[in-house]
């Protein structure tokens, strides 16, 4: 290796090493501020995902919910954090890209954002309701449903981001297209391979009841689907520019 690459390898470590540092720094200055909003927004958690079942969420140990809230203070602090997290690893990635590539990036980046967002909030607003009516459905003369606060918070917060990576079907199908890995063709014809990967994820992701696990391989099917249009079109333009 010359002393130039030599030198240009530890310039590019240098520059990640300050990227990452300063992602670490704005998360440590972040903290204080989402503590504070920890037991607001844990209650309002709460009330969205009991809806409008008659339920209340219990817990066991002194320190359970302190311990609860340093966990959605963590949460909310990525949440928080990650549009600036986002524009430093940016500004470190674009002096070494092309500009269409930065184009590229850049679409790529904030639509996967909002699909992630939108996944966890399909999560919190519509499955999890389900999800708690459901569980109480089971409830009768001798049997008394009581939901702990930890399992109810940790499997929101599990099943937001999973439904959050499984929304990317879209952006994965496009980016296979466009890389050349799979062709539109094939990948259609792939369609009830497809359907069944969905099926066994969303049981994966979900609880073990056949309305969410419909509830999550649905959107998601429909988003693959999505995927494929916009990889269609965008095949469709390209041979037309060619």
């Amino acid at each position: 290796m010359s002393e130039n690459s030599e030198e240009s390898l530890i310039s590019h470590l240098e520059a990640l090493r300050e990227t990452l540092l300063k992602c670490i720094f704005a998360l440590l200055i972040g903290i204080p501020f989402t503590l504070y909003l920890a037991p607001q927004t844990l209650k309002l958690l709460i009330n969205i995902v009991a809806g409008k079942s008659n339920v209340i969420f219990n817990y066991f140990s002194p320190m359970e919910v302190f311990l609860i809230q340093l966990k959605t203070a963590l949460v909310l602090d990525i949440v928080l954090c990650f549009p600036y997290i986002i524009k430093k690893f940016w500004d470190f990635l674009v002096p070494a890209l092309y500009d269409n590539e930065r184009k590229f990036i850049k679409n790529t980046v904030i639509l996967s954002t909002i699909l992630f967002v939108s996944g966890a909030a399909f999560c919190i607003f519509v499955i999890m309701p389900v999800v708690v009516k459901f569980g109480l459905s089971f409830s009768g003369s001798n049997i008394n449903p009581m939901f702990g606060i930890s399992n109810i918070i940790n499997l929101t917060l599990v099943m937001s981001v999973a439904l959050g990576v499984m929304f990317q079907t879209p952006l994965v199908a496009l980016g296979l297209i466009k890389a050349g890995v799979v062709s539109y063709e094939t990948l259609s014809n792939l369609r009830p391979y497809i359907i069944v990967i969905i099926l066994i994820l969303a049981a994966i992701f979900t609880p073990p009841d056949i309305v969410s696990q419909l509830m999550l391989g649905v959107p998601t099917y429909l988003l693959f689907e999505l995927g494929l249009l916009f990889a269609k079109i965008n095949t469709k333009k390209e041979n037309t520019n060619g």
